[in-house]
C-alpha cells in the first residue's frame, strides 16, 4: 500500500492549489525518509526528491547520502547514488 502513496501524491499535488502541493511535498519527502529507514540505510532526513517517474525518486538526505527509491515487481527497492 505504501508503494502506491507517492504517486497519488503526485496526482493530487498536480490538481491542487500550491498550499496543498508544498504540503504533499512535505508528505512525500516524510515517506521517503520511512522507506530508507525501513531499507536500514542511513539518511537522517530527506531534504530533496527529485521525481523520475511513476513511483520512482532519488532523494537527497541530510546527510549527503543519495538513493534511489523505486518499486519493482510490486515492491519498493532502495538503491544508494
Amino acid at each position: 500500500m505504501h508503494a502506491r502513496i507517492p504517486a497519488l501524491i503526485a496526482v493530487a499535488a498536480l490538481l491542487s492549489p500550491p498550499s496543498v502541493v508544498a504540503a504533499a511535498d512535505t508528505v512525500v519527502l516524510k515517506d521517503l525518509t520511512d522507506v530508507i529507514a525501513l531499507h536500514g540505510l542511513p539518511c537522517g532526513e530527506v531534504t530533496k526528491a527529485d521525481r523520475r517517474g511513476d513511483n520512482d525518486y532519488v532523494a537527497t538526505c541530510k546527510d549527503g547520502n543519495r538513493y534511489r527509491v523505486h518499486t519493482k515487481d510490486g515492491r519498493v527497492l532502495v538503491e544508494k547514488q
